[in-house]
């Protein structure tokens, strides 16, 4: 009966203690990440989940993005620096108006890249993969020429669905 109340005691301080975060802290177990579909600005199958703010209001955010292998984004720019860490998988990424293979560096899992504002990038996700963008909202998505986006369209999980490559776009 003692050991019984003892690891209730216990339990009820541990569920206490995890209850009690300061305000404005945030703990998010990797196994309850909020995945959603992603928006039309990624590649199909893609999921996002935010993890701190809004991207679609001013302010900092953190959200993550899980892309399936093969997925590719064409060329875009935001309007504000895109900072990114490799959570897993590997992630090409390239400068320029157009979709090159040859420029792309790939960054693997625990690698960290930063895309200053307003310069042509493009991705490719050699494999399952997911990253972590941090940056200051609202987070926006131009895709840099609709031509470019117009041939890519032919390719499987392109990031951008016709009807949608000219003019900016709200990631949310």
């Amino acid at each position: 009966m003692r050991i019984a109340v003892l690891i209730l005691g216990l339990l009820l301080c541990a569920a206490l203690r995890a209850s009690d975060l300061p305000a404005g802290a945030i703990q998010i177990s990797a196994d309850q990440i909020p995945w959603k579909e992603g928006p039309p600005s990624l590649p199909k199958g893609s999921k996002v989940a935010v993890l701190e703010g809004n991207p679609g209001k001013s302010g900092i955010f953190t959200l993550r993005v899980r892309a399936p292998a093969g997925a590719r984004v064409a060329a875009h720019t935001h309007p504000k620096p895109e900072r990114v860490t490799i959570i897993s998988g590997a992630v090409g990424v390239g400068f320029g108006d157009y979709y090159d293979q040859t420029k792309l560096r790939v960054f693997r899992t625990g690698d960290y890249y930063l895309t200053p504002p307003g310069i042509p990038h493009f991705l490719s996700f050699a494999e399952d993969s997911v990253v972590q963008i941090t940056g200051n909202g609202p987070w926006l998505v131009t895709p840099v020429s609709p031509c470019t986006l117009q041939a890519f369209h032919s390719r499987p999980q392109t990031a951008y669905p016709e009807g949608s490559a000219s003019g900016t776009h709200e990631f949310f």
